[in-house]
């Protein structure tokens, strides 16, 4: 471009600017376009994928005369929350599924939405529960936690979630919207271009930034009543307290993955079996990261600090974090600074009565 300034006069270096500038919309079209037609594409392949299992399902005899073995008769749904490694948490389930047998199942819902329509409650539970050429079956997406006892369900399936500091969290979020991650790095992101650092964001009151945008991981665990989404609902984070309790195999945080990852391949090896390893040695299972990120000053912070949102969020992480520290003291020990899991440490003293 400087040899174009020395060389042309202004108006045509005005039009060669103009010209270069509507050259590079249309590529940030096409990329866009592209990447549309790679989702549609995507979609169409599941949906032949889909059929391909029915038709076979059909010539080799009708549902109900599958049969499964108790341990192979288990679905694990994974309701991640946004940014908190979920992609290189999944990323190790797509690795060890076919080794360990068991099928991936991706959920992706219409804009993301994480509230499904009673209808499709109903589709879902239904698939779950009854779709037995996918068991076992390791479920994952964006959607809040669903009752299936609500629908009747005598099986439910495993719950699993990991959790992360809040303000954290949306910190990586909202550098994510700008800038993406080294996972997909070609994908154009909603607030590409936008320069503003989070610091900026939160001193100028930024939509993207408020306290408000800290509500997610409440709701994701409360799940599909209407007080769930009701930004700084006291009912809701009890709900979520609840739910986490009593609904949840096992809760992680972002900050201690690993050993997320050792308890679960510990107590259900017939999904996570070799989990341990490849996380610690795998090329791809922990290396997405947020690209550009800047870590927000202590004064940023502390403003967040100061709304009830954060409160109530972070008073929810303080819950999980301290129940999974709980597990995990009474799953682990630790020796020359590594952890290893405990044998079986009950045993049946007396049976009776007693065998000839």
């Amino acid at each position: 471009m400087g040899l174009l300034r020395i060389m042309l006069p202004p108006k045509l270096q005005l039009l060669a600017v103009l010209v270069f500038g509507v050259a590079v919309l249309f590529l940030e079209n096409q990329i866009q376009k592209l990447e549309e037609s790679r989702g549609k594409l995507e979609r169409a392949i599941a949906r032949h994928e889909v059929r391909e299992i029915e038709q076979r399902h059909t010539i080799d005899g009708p549902r109900q005369d599958v049969t499964l073995d108790e341990e192979d008769d288990v679905v694990i749904i994974y309701n991640r929350v946004p940014k908190t490694a979920s992609t290189s948490f999944t990323n190790i389930a797509y690795d060890l599924c076919a080794k360990n047998k068991y099928h991936v199942l991706h959920i992706n819902t219409t804009k993301n939405n994480p509230v499904m329509s009673l209808q499709d409650q109903v589709r879902f539970v239904k698939n779950v529960t009854s779709w037995k050429e996918m068991k076992p079956g390791f479920y994952h997406g964006h959607i809040s936690y669903l009752d299936f006892a609500k629908f009747g369900v005598k099986k439910k399936p495993i719950y699993i979630n990991v959790i992360r500091d809040p303000i954290e969290r949306l910190v990586s979020y909202y550098y994510f919207l700008r800038f993406g991650d080294d996972y997909r790095p070609g994908l154009r992101r909603r607030k590409q271009g936008d320069k503003k650092t989070f610091d900026e964001c939160v001193a100028a009151g930024g939509s993207d930034c408020a306290p408000e945008k800290l509500w997610l991981q409440i709701p994701f665990f409360c799940g599909h009543s209407s007080e769930c989404w009701n930004v700084g609902s006291r009912w809701a984070l009890e709900q979520a307290k609840y739910n986490l309790i009593n609904e949840y195999f096992l809760v992680g945080v972002t900050e201690e993955l690993e050993d997320f990852i050792m308890l679960l391949e510990a107590a259900l090896p017939r999904f996570f079996r070799g989990a341990t390893e490849l996380y610690r040695t795998g090329k791809k299972s922990h290396l997405r990261k947020t690209t550009e990120k800047k870590l927000p000053t202590k004064e940023t912070i502390a403003k967040l600090q100061q709304s009830e949102i954060w409160k109530m969020e972070n008073e929810f992480y303080e819950f999980a974090l301290e129940q999974f520290q709980f597990v995990r003291a009474h799953a682990v020990r630790e020796k020359d600074g590594e952890l290893y899991i405990l044998a079986q440490n009950f045993f049946y003293e007396k049976i009776y009565p007693k065998s000839n």
